[in-house]
């Protein structure tokens, strides 16, 4: 920056990082940014620079950049800490703006589909024809309808959620979709939201089935829920702690994923970053209370899992379905077992789609960008196998001795990993008579396989 340009604008900050004055465009940048005069400087670039300023005691200029309405900013901005009392004289030397390129169709779709997520209240997995595969937890005014849906594993979700649409006949996924929804038992209005699985321009492989309210709890139930009774008998965190706490986390997680998103209007770019951290964070503890949710059941004397005959094959696809989108966002090819394979097994359906969602999701995560996951099945006289091999960085024969084993992370921070995951899946392989074990090679990649009984009878059908 050549010093010898003009000045543009001053302004001055205490000590306290207030804006006590500032010319224009400084000042009205201030404003846009939800700031006064004098007030806390409110630009989160220019805020950064006067607080390093102030601590170094030096000179800093920098290029900045903030957002003002419909236009991008970027300023050239010098900070001098000379004021007596430990302020700061601001020089604004260039300002260059540009209009902000609204987002096209496909990405403000998918961030409205990530809010509507973390707003369900209810969600479930369907087929492709529509019928219920799994039912999550609710709570709530929706605990009577989740109990139901539960039973009604193997039915249309239809049965038990009636759309307000004009014609009941209507059943493509698309009318569906957003469709308002009356509950039994709730004055508040709810929509389905139903997020197709598989590849794009492909039909469906299945659906995400999210209950979305828009109007947020009454103020009595939220109460309710903050304050759990633990009941004898039940662990404090699976049955009291992680249903009350998980709906007033993802309300959070929803509006932090608002704001960072702008779909409630502009926002700088470093606003919108505390709002992802705020979301990330949100997010972790979710996941957090989830896992050790499902670590109290399988670790109570009482667990037990109801196996069933089921398609090995199919649970297989329908588990890499519903991890599609996040494998696309890395440019994975997640290789499934073909349509017309078949693999009989005697397991629990859910059981096993938990574990096989665990699996091929902890392989997308720490697989390369552009690499191959592959999903593949295996048999013998009285077992069955599912494969999930992938192209990451492998694993040595001393974390293959402790990956399974309770809270390990193998020394991974901020991957958003409880540590609790495979723990829980090995524990749900056992419980159905099988296995869950790795083979591994440094630089090669890692095989995960789950192992359970075979139907034998499938074999003579």
């Amino acid at each position: 920056m050549d010093l010898a340009e003009p000045i543009l604008a001053r302004a001055v900050s205490d000590a306290l990082d207030t804006l006590v004055e500032a010319d224009e465009p400084l000042a009205g940048l201030q404003h846009s940014c939800g700031g006064e005069i004098p007030g806390p400087i409110a630009i989160p670039e220019l805020l950064e620079l006067v607080r390093r300023a102030r601590r170094y005691s030096f000179r800093l200029a920098r290029a900045i950049h903030a957002q003002d309405g419909s236009e991008n900013i970027t300023a050239w901005v010098e900070v001098d800490p000379c004021i007596a009392d430990g302020g700061c004289e601001i020089i604004l030397r260039s300002w260059q703006s540009a209009p902000v390129v609204p987002d096209d169709a496909a990405t403000v779709l998918s961030r409205r589909t990530l809010l509507d997520r973390e707003m369900a209240e209810l969600s479930a997995l369907l087929d492709a024809d529509q019928r219920l595969l799994m039912v999550n937890p609710a709570l709530g005014e929706l605990q009577s309808l989740g109990t139901k849906m539960t039973a009604g594993i193997g039915q249309p979700f239809t049965d038990f959620l009636a759309p307000q649409i004009h014609s009941a006949a209507v059943l493509h996924w698309r009318m569906l979709d957003g469709a308002p929804v009356a509950i039994e038992g709730s004055q508040r209005p709810w929509r389905i939201v139903l997020v197709p699985q598989g590849r794009p321009g492909a039909d469906p492989s299945g659906f995400e089935l999210l209950l979305v309210s828009d109007d947020p709890p009454p103020a009595a139930s939220v109460q309710d829920a903050v304050a759990p009774q633990v009941s004898a008998g039940h662990g404090l965190v699976g049955h009291d702690l992680a249903p009350a706490l998980r709906q007033p986390i993802a309300r959070i997680v929803a509006n932090a994923e608002t704001i960072r998103s702008r779909l409630a209007g502009p926002l700088p770019d470093a606003y919108a970053d505390y709002a992802a951290e705020i979301a990330n964070a949100g997010r972790l503890l979710l996941g957090l209370l989830e896992d050790l949710s499902d670590l109290e059941v399988v670790e109570s004397d009482s667990f037990d899992t109801a196996p069933d005959r089921i398609d090995l094959a199919e649970v297989a696809r329908q588990a890499s379905g519903i991890l599609s989108v996040r494998a696309q966002e890395k440019d994975i090819t997640v290789v499934v077992p073909a349509q017309d394979a078949r693999l009989g097994a005697i397991a629990e359906f859910r059981r096993v789609l938990q574990v096989l969602i665990n699996l091929i999701g902890n392989a997308i995560r720490y697989s390369p960008e552009e690499s191959t996951i592959e999903v593949r099945l295996e048999r013998d006289e009285h077992r069955v196998r599912v494969i999930v091999a992938d192209q990451g960085p492998g694993l040595s024969a001393e974390q293959q001795g402790i990956v399974f084993e309770k809270f390990e992370r193998l020394g991974r921070s901020g991957d958003g990993g409880s540590g609790l995951g495979l723990y829980i899946s090995r524990r749900l392989a056992r419980a159905m008579g099988g296995e869950l074990s790795v083979d591994s090679t440094i630089g090669k990649g890692a095989r995960f396989i789950l192992e359970v009984p075979a139907d034998l009878a499938a074999d003579k059908s």
